[in-house]
């Protein structure tokens, strides 16, 4: 006979059927969290011809909100003035720099995408000759679905087709929409956060304006130190393929420049591509040569610049920006594989913060806090958004 069990020991039914009821309480939790997630997607999708001009102009905000902000303390232009000053000066140097890059890269667009198309069926030749266990049929097949890949887009490269955008027109909107929205972003950003805690009260206000700080000095430091990278590697990539003798010097490091703000992938095509180009043009011990400093470079950017110029801000693990660039490129094509690690880099910080709030309430130890660049906080502009509420409340 087995013991009797006291009144208060939960029976076995009890046990299990709480295991099913919590287990079936947090599958519809996250079903739900991931009908929502689709649905936002969805949204996304539908409103992506708004979404993209604002999340360029958030972007580009990043970069030039701090001249403008100089221009106001050193010269006390006004916060309108410092804002046209700076898009302006920048639209001008983006404009020179274009035309005296443009006609080289654009001449040489076609070109370079058939050197490519010939080094991928040099590399069919050489792995043919090889020993390696693969067979024909599968190099000429992947050689000759690269090849038309390369071709099909050579025409689009030449022409200088904005990223994700298919149309003149579209393109022509999403550009004076994203320096408008820059302008007033520039112009008045500053007051965002203090309307958002004063609309949502004392209680939500203060974690989402840190929560903004902390999202905001992360997209900075992301564009920022991208571009900064993206440069170092364009120069150093180019004076090598300069002194080894590569032709398409030039359209190879604006391209090297621009796929830096496609982490790993667009490091990995590249230097790919300029292997490919050094392989036709100069034989294979210049493409051997090339590819040595190509893989120099990047290790150089991935364990001595980014470390340095990024420190720990990001946090993210080399595998989620992998599937970030592809889950954004499945999604939003090109345009989604150069956004959706800035956009995957704020949704870190939102989630750390709820993290730091989960271990703050239940008594865990709180992780060390990234070295986040503390939000600027100028006394003028407080005195100014002072004295214009004042106004305000007067009127």
């Amino acid at each position: 006979m087995h013991p009797q069990l006291s009144s208060s020991t939960p029976s076995r039914e009890e046990v299990v059927g709480r295991g099913i009821d919590w287990l079936a309480r947090w599958t519809v939790r996250w079903l739900l969290v991931a009908l929502g997630a689709v649905a936002l997607g969805w949204l996304v999708g539908k409103g992506w011809s708004i979404v993209l001009p604002v999340v360029l102009a958030l972007i580009l905000t990043t970069v030039l909100q701090p001249p403008a902000r100089w221009l106001e303390r050193r010269w006390r232009l006004p916060a309108a003035a410092a804002a046209l000053t700076v898009i302006l000066v920048g639209l001008g140097l983006v404009t020179a720099l274009g035309v005296t890059i443009a006609p080289s890269v654009g001449e040489q667009a076609v070109e370079l995408a058939d050197s490519a198309s010939l080094g991928l069926a040099e590399v069919e030749r050489l792995v043919a000759d090889s020993s390696l266990q693969i067979t024909q049929t599968q190099v000429e097949t992947f050689v000759e679905a690269a090849q038309d890949r390369l071709q099909s887009s050579a025409s689009s490269i030449a022409s200088g087709v904005l990223v994700g955008v298919g149309a003149v027109t579209s393109a022509l909107i999403t550009f004076v929409l994203t320096l408008v929205l820059s302008f007033f972003f520039i112009k008045d950003g500053r007051r965002f956060l203090p309307w958002l805690h004063q609309l949502t009260g004392e209680r939500a206000g203060p974690h989402l304006v840190e929560v903004g700080s902390r999202a905001w000095a992360t997209l900075g430091g992301f564009v920022r130190t991208q571009a900064l990278v993206g440069l170092i590697d364009a120069v150093l990539i180019g004076i090598g393929l300069l002194v080894v003798g590569v032709p398409l010097a030039v359209p190879l490091a604006v391209i090297t420049f621009i796929a830096a703000f496609a982490p790993i992938v667009g490091a990995v095509t590249v230097g790919a591509l300029a292997v490919l180009v050094a392989l036709v043009a100069n034989g294979w011990v210049s493409a051997l040569i090339v590819l040595a400093i190509v893989l120099g470079v990047q290790q150089l950017e991935g364990n001595v610049l980014l470390p340095w110029l990024q420190g720990r801000s990001l946090r993210l693990h080399a595998g989620v920006v992998l599937l970030t660039i592809v889950l954004g490129s499945t999604l939003y094509g090109v345009a989604g594989a150069f956004l959706g690690v800035p956009a995957v880099a704020v949704l870190a910080v939102v989630v750390r913060y709820l993290d730091d709030q989960v271990r703050e309430r239940t008594g865990e130890p709180t992780k060390e806090q990234p070295d986040h660049p503390v939000a600027e906080v100028d006394p003028e502009d407080d005195e100014q958004d002072a004295s214009a509420t004042d106004e305000q409340d007067r009127v």
